[in-house]
């Protein structure tokens, strides 16, 4: 085989070049196979789902949290003032409210079992 020289000239591969090159080419390839087979080995595979996972998980945790946290303020700030004082003329109704629910709740299952 020859491969063209700087000048352009044609020049000839030796025998123990071409075998370097080979070599050289075939560690290329193994050292590129073994990072294949542990790219797509399955404790590998499920190591990075497992990963993917959890990130998912603890993310959409993070979202409800920071949700559930606005939803808590907005209710909290409708049983108090400005000054975090409580406002008796909203919380007596709402524990009314809730008693009688639980009341309601209660004589429900009492019919049910009875």
């Amino acid at each position: 085989m020859a491969r063209v020289g700087k000048a352009g000239t044609e020049k000839a591969r030796t025998t123990a070049e071409i075998e370097a090159n080979i070599a050289r080419t075939r560690e290329q390839l193994a050292a590129t196979l073994d990072e294949l087979a542990v790219r797509v080995h399955p404790s590998t595979v499920a190591a990075q789902t497992k990963a993917k996972l959890r990130a998912t998980v603890e993310q959409q945790a993070a979202r409800a949290y920071v949700a559930a946290s606005g939803a808590v303020e907005q209710v909290k700030a409708q049983f108090v003032d400005a000054k975090g004082q409580p406002r008796p003329d909203r919380i007596v109704p709402a524990a009314l409210v809730g008693t009688g629910v639980l009341l309601l709740v209660s004589a429900r299952r009492r019919r049910r079992k009875g």
